[in-house]
């Protein structure tokens, strides 16, 4: 019997559960991987000071000095010469803590790719092996750490495509695990897991359903409208229906986390507010893909953004595609109700130093920029680590308003419970799928109220509900899952992805900017959208600053200078270009675990607006003073000043300035060929297509799902094509259609 008896979440940090045993590799395979990771992040120190030289990489001691002392006269809050000396000197596969987040990492790898990445690891470990992939017969984790990382340096450049992706995979790995929870990250740069001064928000009582464990038979519940996922496209329609009478419920498989858990540190929140622990690599790791599972989705970890599509876009859906409804005022009265709703606005957002930059420099070159409208109900929202979800609350996402609104309407919840496939009605006439529901898992919190208990300890449920009609809102990697293991069949159902790809470029600056304080992106510089004439192209945009989330997708030119790097942050702006692509991929379901496997590789066609993106930004950073400039393009080396900018000796030339021009023209010679430069995603859409007519896509105009009755889907997967601006406006005005599609025909139906 179902019981409404609310179970509090743990007090304090959400914390992690044990470490995967790492036994899909042997003890030679791990001395292997550890030694290219050591590579990447070395021991670095002074001759004098070397204890394995092996492991540590000695520098003359008149130059690790020599170090020290640079570091500490341009560092704005400058450590001790010894507190540096000991951050230079860290390995961090000495680490517990780094240990253990390169193994959370590679448990979410699929086995196949584990195993061919086992297959390397074995062959590098042997003579014939190392002499192939290295040019040295000496087995890798045999040779003295400059000769590996010389290794990588020629990995990253080599005219083949296997050393560029081997040396990405264990760059990338390094760098993430290690930003992730170095303890020496935080008191090097003043990085801080919380916002200075935030005042916690209210935690909302959601009354999820909990079920007695252990039992055989399932529970069986009742409701009108079921919608499975509380993101951004679930929390809308679960208000909006609440609000007309009917008895809704929300199911998700993520967890609620209340304000006062929030935000978590970044290892905690990759493993708990997002898919596969925030690592979704496309099968030829050409992209990454980074997407909400929590409750509240990705509207929970978003950035607040609230863009409304463009005319262009909103154009192509309606006469390309036959959806009229895009073009019409209906529409337009979907997203200004949908921003009312959370108070977006653009009034009193604060600009960053990067938003500034980006104002600034678009003005100076005839560009078009504004400030970003933002879903915190006219509050300020000065906080930069709402991708580990929002503390304060002030960020109105589907957990905050949505949900509370459908809460207060009698919705009921159920958090924990993953779906396995929707119920048909037996008694259909043949040839007709009418839903009747969903069965799948639940999974209940630890006996403290936590969650990083195995389920096996936490105990299973297996549950079945009931319902008149079934709105599937599970996002655009998941969504398209459950439809397959339903047994639906239509050959469009996981395809048409789309991805918003992004390539990164970062700035020094004189100033102390804090990267990590503020409002994620406050700025958009849309110029550059409509490059081809038919609506692609890209938007450049601030992006966040967490450590992890930037440092670990910018080029790594050796060990000594990514920490070099490290000790600069505070003085960084990262960007991105963010293309509307054209051309898709696919999300299908891994053979073995079930879990969203994505195919997609960002067409040369998409590439190159990224990279017009990337120059465009570099120009802007130029021209707005910026002491050097890095594009996230392995094989190319930043741009330097030669003159400080406050001489405005080189910015009286503009950006014909001949040195920066002769590193632009770098840039576009090398290029953003995938997979060996790092692209990533944080926008899916489009793989259960809205279409005019069956053959082209998964739902009709109404988000009813073709060829059944009483099945719709009701997120970003139904767009018909690439929304062109963070996705979260379009996504919730759909489902406010959808949704009042629904209430019309339940109506109808009574």
């Amino acid at each position: 019997m179902a019981s409404s008896t609310v179970v509090h979440a743990a007090a304090g940090a959400p914390g992690l559960p044990p470490p995967p045993t790492g036994d899909w590799f042997d003890e030679t395979q791990w001395a292997v991987l550890l030694a290219l990771l050591d590579a990447v992040i070395p021991s670095i120190t002074a001759e004098t000071n070397v204890k394995d030289v092996n492991a540590q990489q000695a520098v003359p001691d008149d130059r690790f000095d020599e170090l020290v002392s640079r570091a500490q006269t341009s560092m704005v809050e400058p450590p001790s010469a010894d507190v540096l000396k000991k951050y230079f000197e860290d390995r961090p596969t000495t680490q517990p803590w780094f240990l253990y987040a390169v193994k959370r990492t590679l448990d979410t790898v699929p086995d196949p790719v584990r195993k061919q990445l086992g297959s390397v690891l074995t062959a590098l470990s042997t003579r014939p092996g190392s002499l192939l992939l290295t040019g040295y017969l000496t087995p890798l984790q045999d040779q003295p750490v400059e000769i590996r990382e010389a290794i990588l340096k020629n990995w990253s450049t080599s005219w083949f495509g296997t050393p560029r992706v081997l040396f990405k995979t264990f760059s990338m790995l390094a760098k993430a695990s290690w930003l992730q929870t170095s303890p020496w990250v935080k008191s090097i740069t003043g990085y801080v897991d919380k916002p200075l001064g935030m005042k916690t928000g209210e935690a909302k009582d959601f009354a999820f359903l909990q079920f007695e464990t252990g039992r055989p038979e399932p529970e069986v519940l009742d409701t009108d409208v079921l919608i499975v996922g509380s993101g951004c496209g679930g929390g809308v329609c679960a208000k909006i229906l609440a609000e007309a009478g009917y008895r809704v419920m929300v199911v998700d498989k993520g967890q609620y986390f209340p304000p006062s858990q929030l935000p978590m540190q970044q290892d905690e929140a990759a493993y708990h507010l997002f898919e596969n622990n925030g690592l979704l690599n496309s099968v030829d790791n050409s992209i990454n893909i980074v997407a909400g599972s929590c409750w509240g989705g990705g509207g929970s970890i978003n950035w607040s953004v609230s863009l409304q599509p463009q005319g262009f876009v909103r154009k192509e859906w309606a006469e390309e595609h036959g959806l009229s409804f895009f073009q019409t005022a209906e529409f337009q009265a979907c997203l200004d109700r949908v921003c009312d709703t959370m108070g977006v606005s653009d009034v009193g957002v604060r600009q960053t130093h990067r938003g500034q930059v980006l104002l600034d420099g678009a003005r100076k070159l005839g560009w078009h920029a504004k400030t970003c409208p933002q879903n915190s109900g006219g509050a300020e929202h000065w906080c930069g680590h709402c991708h580990l979800g929002c503390g304060s609350a002030e960020k109105q996402g589907p957990a905050v308003s949505w949900l509370p609104a459908a809460a207060k309407k009698g919705a009921k919840f159920i958090e924990g419970f993953a779906v396995d496939k929707v119920l048909w009605d037996d008694k259909s006439p043949r040839g007709e799928k009418r839903a009747t529901g969903v069965v799948g898992t639940w999974t209940a919190r630890d006996a403290d109220g936590g969650v990083v208990g195995s389920a096996e300890t936490r105990g299973t449920r297996e549950v079945i509900i009931k319902a008149k009609k079934v709105i599937i809102s599970a996002g655009s990697l998941n969504s398209p899952l459950v439809l397959l293991r339903s047994g639906l069949t239509n050959p469009h159902i996981g395809r048409n992805l789309h991805l918003h790809p992004v390539n990164f470029l970062g700035a020094y600056y004189e100033e102390d900017v804090k990267p990590w304080e503020g409002g994620i992106i406050t700025s958009v510089c849309t110029s550059f959208e409509n490059l081809d004439g038919n609506g692609h192209g890209v938007k450049m945009e601030g992006t966040c600053m967490l450590p992890h989330a930037f440092l670990s997708s910018m080029p790594w030119r050796s060990g000594l200078d990514f920490k070099l790097d490290i000790l600069r942050y505070r003085h960084l702006d990262g960007f991105i270009s963010l293309a509307r692509d054209r051309d898709t991929g696919r999300v299908f379901p891994d053979p073995v675990t079930g879990k969203p496997q994505v195919d997609y590789t960002p067409s040369a066609f998409d590439a190159a607006h990224t990279l017009e993106g990337i120059i465009a930004l570099a120009k802007a950073c130029y021209i707005t003073g910026a002491k050097e400039i890095h594009a996230s393009l392995p094989g190319t080396e930043p741009f330097i000043r030669q003159k400080p900018a406050s001489d405005n000796q080189d910015l009286d030339l503009g950006i014909t300035d001949p040195a920066f021009t002769a590193w632009l023209a770098t840039l576009r010679a090398v290029g953003n060929k995938p997979p060996h430069t790092p692209f990533t995603s944080a926008h899916q859409m489009g793989s259960c297509r809205m279409s005019s007519h069956e053959g082209s896509g998964v739902v009709n105009p109404k988000g009813k799902v073709w060829g059944t009755k009483d099945l719709y889907v009701a997120d970003a997967s139904v767009f018909p094509s690439a929304s062109g601006v963070n996705p979260m406006i379009t996504n919730m005005a759909i489902a406010d259609w959808i949704a009042r599609g629904i209430v019309a025909e339940l109506k109808s139906e009574k």
